[in-house]
């Protein structure tokens, strides 16, 4: 890959990390806010609660297309760390790919749903839902691209480097 490439690819995931760590902000805050008006005030405010569930929702299916890199994620890997190299290129080869199809074939539900739901609100900021669930379409055809390229890499390039349990941010 291109330096050029790479860099722009660094600089997007960077800024992915910085709207995470927003979310994460916003939540944080709402939730103090729900306790102090709840608990100190004595007003119980609902919208508070819409927020949070709003930004826990954003946060896991964002961060998971666009922040968390594949050697991060927590995986059972007690037959892959066994396998030998060749084996383990079928492995990812046919998870992928599996993956793939899957999310794929189900896509175009996904989005009929989703446009769908541009008939209901959320109950205090009446925020459509279509808006809310966007979020999951947009996870799904990140998930397909990010399957594809792990594939690739599996089946012409070079396998992934196996998570690492003493380096931090292996994800283990």
């Amino acid at each position: 890959m291109s330096p050029k490439i790479s860099a722009i690819g660094r600089w997007l995931h960077a800024r992915a990390e910085n709207v995470l760590a927003a979310m994460l902000a916003i939540m944080f805050i709402v939730f103090i806010l729900q306790i102090v008006f709840r608990y100190v005030l004595n007003l119980p405010i609902g919208w508070t609660h819409e927020i949070s569930v709003i930004m826990w929702l954003w946060m896991v299916l964002f961060g998971t297309a666009f922040v968390v890199r594949d050697n991060e994620e927590i995986r059972f890997d007690l037959f892959y760390g066994a396998a030998r190299p060749g084996v383990k290129r079928v492995m990812v080869l046919i998870t992928s790919l599996t993956l793939v199809v899957l999310f794929t074939f189900s896509l175009p539900a996904v989005i009929d749903y989703i446009l769908f739901m541009k008939v209901e609100k959320t109950a205090y900021l009446k925020i459509r839902f279509d808006y809310l669930y966007s979020i999951y379409g947009i996870f799904a055809v990140a998930m397909i691209v990010r399957q594809l390229y792990v594939a690739w890499q599996a089946a012409f390039g070079r396998l992934a480097d196996d998570a690492d349990p003493t380096k931090v941010s292996s994800g283990i």
